[in-house]
């Protein structure tokens, strides 16, 4: 079976529905509590690497000392050409470890399930090729990438946050959002937060039960093609 590191930057910050899908499509994921204080391997001896989200900037080593290796196994699985899969600011670290910037705080945030734009690079590409021309995703973010590093494939966008997927190469793909995380995970957030920016916690939530449908189909497609990518990759090794 395929193997699949997955690197967890917060105790809430599980692979969620993603996971499943991905086991569902035959991967065996081996969940890194990194920061619980699980050591990661010091070298990818996985078939491929996913990269969670958490409240950090990429390269945040005073507060995340494990980001430094995290960084270091994405940087070798792009060197090998190994699958990557970043999402929130495990796109972000890809984004920055292929050349790119991040900036902390930066344009305005987006919170809860938020329309996303296909671009025409998304054409050919292995995971997005095909989808709906507009779908959602659970957004949950303060910090963006602003700027893509070049030769990458600009993939999905939003009406406040550019750059929503990138491809880097052939294998490495950068979400801004949140596939693994469905109206549940809104139903969790805490209301005084989610006030104290002016946004309204019980429309947040019946926006992701009306959403959830039609986007859980999209990202269950997505998780399906990138566990394809990742087996293809186990048996050409």
């Amino acid at each position: 079976m395929s193997r699949l590191l997955v690197v967890q930057n917060g105790p809430g910050g599980g692979p969620g529905r993603f996971g499943d899908w991905l086991a569902e499509d035959g991967l065996s994921l081996e969940v890194v509590h990194a920061y619980a204080g699980a050591p990661l391997p010091r070298h990818l001896a996985h078939d491929g690497v996913m990269v969670l989200g958490g409240g950090y900037l990429p390269d945040d080593d005073a507060r995340a000392p494990w980001l430094a290796p995290t960084r270091a196994l994405v940087s070798e699985a792009l060197e090998r050409g190994a699958p990557v899969f970043g999402i929130c600011l495990g796109g972000q670290l890809l984004a920055q470890v292929a050349g790119g910037t991040v900036r902390g705080e930066h344009g305005e945030p987006e919170f809860g399930s938020t329309p996303l734009t296909l671009r025409s690079g998304a054409a050919d590409d292995p995971l997005f090729r095909g989808l709906p021309e507009r779908v959602t995703a659970i957004e949950h973010h303060v910090d963006a990438v602003t700027a893509l590093p070049s030769g990458v494939a600009w993939l999905m966008e939003s009406e406040h946050c550019p750059y929503q997927a990138f491809r880097v190469g052939d294998r490495a793909w950068g979400v801004q959002f949140h596939p693994e995380a469905g109206a549940d995970q809104v139903r969790s957030w805490e209301p005084e937060r989610l006030r104290s920016r002016g946004l309204d916690p019980a429309e947040l939530r019946r926006r992701a039960e009306r959403d959830e449908p039609a986007a859980a189909a999209v990202w269950r497609e997505v998780a399906r093609r990138f566990a394809a990518v990742v087996r293809s990759r186990a048996v050409s090794r």
